[in-house]
């Protein structure tokens, strides 16, 4: 919404800057796109008028003119413009005028005769782009006034971003309603009688629609002369509301839309075959718009016909054939309300975006629709003249305006500012809002002209703009702040993170939507979460994994030259367990590349199963996890396992399937690891216990096993033997090779035994390895010599 300061200040004139006044609007919810200057900045240009016009003696494409500007003395004045005559009016700069671009005029002599000033074109004003020579002004403009006070040049131009629900402020009407209720000045509104009749004539109006079209009213003027001049002061004010002039008839329907905020329409009457009929389009029925547009249409739009075609869409664009032009007579002037949801989205669905269409998609205000049609009429007899006839007005179930209970005390604890009745009485009057006070609260019934209030949060933020935002003091809150009390047995997912960042990870953020054929092939989830309206094709179902954000982070990464890229994210993943929605918080990493930093201390080796088992070890001690192979859809065969910890199955581990590698374009291979959060945040509570003064002692043990027995399998059955003084059981080798038969491999195992009252003996050693080796037999290992 673009309009003038100056027309704005006709209607209501606070005691306010124009930067203030911008101030006040935004914070009001009318946010001030842009203030900006109708004319670049000059001084000294008054107009004038050639008195004589003689060919230079010296020069023959100059003239020596005098000039009036309304002074005792006429001023010489040489000049090269080849429309120069006696009696035009003109801008003339005189001695010392800046003009645009600090252009400074000074006397000066043109080929030996002195020159005064400058007869001025439009460009060298500022005021347009090209010119065919001097500005000729209008012959009642009045010598020597100042250009800028006779345009109104010192006009400026406010531009507002509205919002959807403040489509009252869509004209000067509701602009100044609102800039009068916020600062308390005066409001001067149009005064708008009705017009006497005096013209028999009617044109019949029948509403199919009444649903979508709850009122119509329609006039039929005749005698107009359309050829008229539109007035000066309203070519202004069109134009500077960024609209252009096309002819009388047409400006004054546009002024009175950007002045009442309704939009009107004006039909050719000689042009019409019988009576207006407002209905649904029928389908693949034709229509060509007045931009030359050919649409078709369908049963979806309303639109305004007579008994042979379609005339217009409605509240959106007129039709040719039908436009009032120069030469129009009689004309047919069309004011309506039409219900919003007919009218939204339509326009967009033929590429439009109209003024009135912008209106009416808003809502417009109903219970002034008939004063618009009476203000279009009062100026199209003051500027085209003409016979007025009778409205006809087809009205069916207008909006009901149900009443708003406003209660002070749900203000004050809104606002956190008490105000007393008679203040929140003050605000609502100002609004132009009608109310009954009962005790502490009000019955507020909504103006016809605001159709964003509804519930009492609406009231409450009326109140609070009109009281203004600036007032209401930024109170701290007090609230009494004790110690949380903190779980020994819960460790904070921050502290988890910061584990895997000192083991030189990155943490990411990823989308919880993802791709549905990815989703089901990656992580193997036959049955996802299905988004109702996804944003697009590839994020239509939810996670239940982070690895597909992980694989993408780091292709992004590798295809940037990142040769080392450790990446690791928490979040949460769905599913759908028994036809219930499920959400978990889970923690995974993926890794590509070599194990450390490019350095000279150690040989450059990629990472393995194993570095990442080291790092998801790490997460969970002091609490110890076992790996136990599985296989899973994303991860390579027999290089993977679920974790376990102790009965429960935590997560997974596991290089990349070769599959998945060769799609993503990944030349090395990736380890991924995910586990479940609220396992890794479980930790045990302390427990003192007596640190031994004796040594302890080390066994060790070495078994031949078949290939297919795990060495976690013999790990778990050692360390569950009733064996005293056992402190730690771990593989330290594992061999295979010359010296072993075939599909047999060697285990070595480190056994430490330790007892914190005495150091133990070889009598109290060797029964507890005895039975140590008996349980390794039992399990098909066999002591290897």
């Amino acid at each position: 919404m673009k309009f003038s300061e100056n027309w704005l200040r006709s209607w209501v004139n606070p005691n306010l800057t124009s930067a203030e006044l911008g101030h006040v609007l935004t914070m009001a919810g009318l946010e001030v796109e842009a203030l900006e200057e109708v004319a670049p900045a000059f001084n000294n240009v008054v107009v004038a008028q050639v008195l004589s016009v003689e060919k230079h003696p010296d020069a023959d494409r100059l003239n020596v003119c005098q000039v009036n500007i309304g002074e005792a003395e006429n001023l010489t004045i040489v000049c090269g413009a080849a429309n120069v005559a006696v009696g035009v009016r003109v801008p003339c700069a005189r001695i010392g005028a800046v003009l645009p671009g600090d252009f400074r005029i000074k006397q000066a002599k043109v080929r030996g005769i002195a020159s005064f000033g400058m007869l001025c074109s439009a460009v060298e004003l500022g005021l347009a782009t090209e010119s065919d020579g001097l500005w000729l002004l209008p012959d009642d403009a009045p010598v020597g006034q100042s250009m800028r006070d006779y345009l109104e040049l010192d006009d400026k131009l406010y531009t507002l971003k509205l919002t959807p629900n403040r489509s009252d402020c869509s004209g000067m009407k509701g602009i100044a309603r609102e800039v009068a209720a916020l600062t308390g000045s005066e409001l001067k509104p149009i005064r708008i009688e009705a017009q006497a009749v005096t013209l028999t004539d009617t044109l019949s109006v029948a509403v199919e629609d009444q649903t979508s079209c709850p009122l119509y009213c329609g006039r039929l003027v005749k005698g107009v002369n359309a050829a008229a001049a539109t007035p000066v002061w309203m070519q202004r004010r069109l134009e500077r509301s960024g609209l252009r002039c096309i002819n009388a008839v047409v400006d004054i329907t546009n002024y009175v839309m950007m002045e009442q905020g309704q939009p009107m329409h004006a039909f050719d009457a000689a042009m019409l075959s019988g009576g207006i009929t407002v209905r649904r389009a029928h389908k693949d029925e034709a229509l060509t718009l007045l931009n030359d547009q050919a649409v078709v249409l369908d049963e979806a739009v309303l639109v305004i016909a007579d008994e042979a075609r379609v005339l217009a869409l409605a509240g959106i664009m007129g039709g040719q054939g039908s436009g009032v032009e120069t030469n129009t007579q009689d004309v047919f002037l069309e004011a309506a309300f039409f219900q919003p949801d007919a009218i939204a989205g339509r326009a967009r669905r033929y590429g439009l975006a109209t003024d009135s269409s912008f209106r009416f998609e808003r809502g417009v205000d109903f219970a002034a629709t008939r004063m618009a049609l009476e203000r279009v009429t009062q100026l199209l007899l003051e500027i085209c003249g003409g016979s007025v006839g009778e409205i006809t007005e087809v009205a069916g179930c207008m909006p009901v305006r149900a009443a708003i209970t406003l209660r002070v005390s749900r203000v004050a604890r809104v606002l956190g500012v008490a105000l007393e009745c008679g203040q929140i009485a003050d605000l609502l009057t100002r609004l132009q809002f009608e109310f009954a006070m009962s005790g502490d609260s009000f019955s507020v019934t909504p103006p016809s002209f605001r159709f964003d209030l509804s519930i009492e949060a609406d009231l409450i933020e009326e109140v609070a703009r009109l009281y203004g935002y600036d007032n209401i003091p930024a109170l701290a809150p007090h609230a009494a702040l004790t110690m949380l009390p903190y779980s020994e047995s819960q460790r904070p997912l921050n502290r988890i993170q910061q584990i895997l960042v000192a083991r030189d990870y990155q943490e990411i953020v990823s989308y919880a939507f993802v791709e549905e054929q990815v989703e089901r092939e990656l992580c193997g989830n036959a049955d996802p979460v299905a988004l109702q309206n996804p944003i697009a094709s590839n994020l239509a179902v939810m996670r239940s994994s982070l690895l597909v954000g992980l694989v993408g982070a780091l292709r992004f990464n590798l295809n940037r030259k990142q040769a080392r890229v450790r990446l690791f994210e928490a979040g949460a993943c769905f599913a759908k367990i028994d036809n219930k929605y499920v959400q978990t918080q889970r923690l995974s990493g993926l890794v590509c590349g070599s194990q450390l930093p490019e350095q000279w201390g150690a040989t450059a080796k990629s990472v393995d199963f194993y570095d990442v088992k080291a790092d998801v070890e790490a997460l969970f001690a002091p609490q110890s996890v076992r790996f136990v192979a599985a296989a899973h859809p994303a991860l390579h065969p027999g290089r993977s396992a679920q974790i376990f910890c102790g009965d429960n199955a935590v997560g997974w581990i596991g290089e990349l399937h070769p599959h998945w590698q060769q799609q993503y374009d990944m030349a090395q291979a990736c380890v991924w690891f995910e586990i479940e959060a609220d396992a890794v945040m479980q930790a045990k509570v302390p427990r003192m216990s007596e640190i031994a003064k004796f040594l302890p002692v080390r066994r060790d043990l070495a078994v031949v096993v078949d290939e297919c027995v795990s060495a976690q399998t013999l790990l778990d059955a050692m360390l569950q033997a009733p064996v005293s003084y056992v402190q730690e059981v771990v593989l330290f080798d594992v061999y295979r090779g010359r010296g072993m038969e075939q599909g047999k491999k060697s285990l070595a195992f480190r056994v430490l035994l330790q007892d914190t009252q005495t150091t133990l003996t070889d009598a109290e050693i060797e029964p507890g390895m005895a039975l140590l080796v008996d349980v390794l037999n039992k399990c098909g290992a066999q002591l290897r010599m």
